[in-house]
């Protein structure tokens, strides 16, 4: 493998968080190549000093490592699979990384035909938006063999803070899709509170003033006091994907039997209620 500052990565999926995260691995200095299904998305890198390919084989041709960040199981599989997918175009020592938050027998599945090449994967998920992105202080959480780990923890640390080590394929799935239960669970916890504070008489905005200088501050609870309240505005720009997280988590605790499924614990339900409050 080669070293840090020679190796040539490989990027797909330039949305809202996957652009700040390529523009940041090319302005580090490493070499950089896009592919996007849309030539507009690419424009905002001509400042840079990335290359583009013409499709997913051909880049990952020309890198050592190609990092995923697109927006389901779908997606990844598409973009891998076929003459011109990725794996296509890998080669032996190659490194593939999935930052998406996907099923993680989707990563597994994907590890055992990338094997077959000589080709390793990781599991990345990564959260905090677009903002943190750019910033480089998104959270990093990684299912992987230890030393590829290790081979790829400087690229992560151009955007990532904290990067952390989780356990086999899939254990950073895992751990996005737990995060992802417990902040709805936290969406709707605080959307009851405050619409209880009302129903007592208090006044909801001086309500949202204090509850998040206090003990119950939390991230969910600033997010519902900037939407006015409710959940009706993150359900229309989140609901969706949070509804995906949920169901993928939930056929997660099915399999491994983990929760008497007649009674799921405390988080679920509370996350289950809040995606009912949203419609989803």
């Amino acid at each position: 493998m080669r070293g840090r500052r020679d190796m040539r990565v490989g990027f797909i999926g330039l949305g809202s968080q996957g652009a700040p995260m390529a523009r940041r691995i090319a302005e580090a200095g490493y070499e950089t190549t896009l592919w996007a299904r849309r030539s507009a998305t690419l424009e905002p890198f001509a400042d840079t000093a990335a290359k583009t390919a013409g499709s997913p084989a051909e880049l990952a041709a020309a890198s050592d490592v190609v990092c995923l960040c697109v927006v389901d199981d779908a997606d990844v599989e598409q973009l891998t699979t076929g003459t011109d997918g990725v794996l296509a175009g890998m080669r032996r020592g190659g490194v593939l990384v999935v930052h998406s938050t996907v099923h993680p027998e989707t990563c597994r599945r994907l590890e055992e035909r990338a094997r077959v090449q000589r080709v390793s994967v990781l599991d990345a998920p990564v959260s905090g938006g677009g903002r943190a992105a750019q910033q480089g202080t998104l959270l990093v959480m990684v299912g992987g063999d230890p030393q590829v780990f290790a081979f790829c923890r400087p690229l992560f640390a151009t955007y990532g803070d904290p990067v952390v080590h989780l356990g086999p394929t899939g254990a950073g799935q895992i751990a996005k899709l737990l995060n992802n239960v417990l902040f709805t669970a936290q969406l709707g916890l605080a959307a009851d509170a405050l619409e209880l504070g009302g129903r007592l008489g208090l006044d909801t905005a001086g309500l949202g003033r204090i509850l998040p200088r206090g003990s119950a501050a939390s991230f969910a609870l600033e997010r519902v006091v900037d939407a006015g309240g409710t959940l009706r505005r993150i359900a229309g720009h989140a609901g969706g994907l949070l509804a995906k997280d949920i169901r993928l988590f939930t056929s997660i605790v099915e399999s491994a039997g983990t929760e008497d499924e007649r009674r799921p614990g405390p988080v679920r339900q509370a996350a289950r209620s809040a995606l009912d409050a949203m419609g989803r």
